[in-house]
């Protein structure tokens, strides 16, 4: 694969490139993940809470990304790949939810971000078992296989249904929560209208690679963002983080002093 070229003044890539190598990537741990027998898929990885597809897929996928001339972070792998000074990085997650994926539960996610210096530039959430991606590109809204998506007008956090990671205190605020286990799939069903919601509870964090590329459709469609402790959620470094994210922004403030 050829690498990616630069485009225009500031050094950016073609969008329409790099969409096409993010779709390749995502391709690649698909047909990696099919490729490891069912008995296979409850393997440990090297590290605790990582597994063998876990590992698989992030080599498949850093192949593509690297064959592109692409700088990788990636949970499995860290920081990866040339620097060529464009300042294009591409946060990744291979499998987001692979604990979903080793059980055989369908929700589990390739998620992918491309920041350049000035943000979220493009970014893909591919939900496996099912067969769909969705796609934010910067100033130009967010999609799921192509057609537009929005979140819900829910503003009252009592009528909320809102997808959690970690666990919640005894009493929250909403009428219902859920615990689906891949932050990438739970935050893009806040931007499509599925969820009301989705926050960061207890003592639970998140990395980049979890996050960026489904906060990106958010961003894109208008739903409000925010983080528990006012930290910058846009980052380039392995750094944790609690997002929080709500159809209006009503409901965001709501959620965030409820889970404070």
């Amino acid at each position: 694969m050829r690498p990616v070229a630069r485009t225009g003044e500031a050094g950016h890539r073609e969008i329409d490139e790099l969409r096409a190598v993010l779709a390749d990537a995502g391709d690649a741990v698909r047909r990696a993940f099919d490729g490891v027998p069912s008995a296979d898929r409850r393997r440990l990885g090297e590290r605790p809470g990582q597994y063998y597809i876990d590992l698989v897929a992030d080599e498949a996928m850093c192949d593509v990304l690297h064959r592109a001339g692409l700088r990788v972070l990636s949970e499995e792998s860290g920081t990866t790949g040339p620097d060529d000074g464009s300042g294009i990085l591409v946060v990744a997650d291979p499998i987001d939810g692979s604990t979903n994926a080793s059980l055989g539960i369908p929700w589990f996610a390739t998620s992918l971000c491309v920041l350049d210096a000035e943000g979220m530039l493009l970014s893909l959430v591919v939900n496996h078992p099912h067969r769909t991606t969705y796609e934010a590109r910067r100033g130009g809204g967010a999609t799921r296989d192509g057609r537009p998506i929005e979140p819900s007008v829910c503003a009252s956090l009592p009528s909320a249904v809102v997808a959690v990671s970690g666990l919640p205190r005894a009493r929250p605020g909403w009428a219902q929560f859920r615990a689906l286990g891949a932050a990438s799939l739970d935050i893009c069903a806040v931007a499509e209208g599925v969820l009301d919601a989705y926050a960061v509870v207890g003592t639970s964090a998140l990395w980049p690679w979890d996050y960026l590329g489904a906060l990106h459709v958010c961003r894109e469609v208008g739903a409000s963002v925010g983080e528990r402790d006012d930290q910058e959620l846009v980052v380039r470094q392995a750094l944790r983080r609690r997002p929080v994210v709500a159809a209006t922004r009503g409901l965001l403030d709501a959620l965030a002093r409820d889970v404070r």
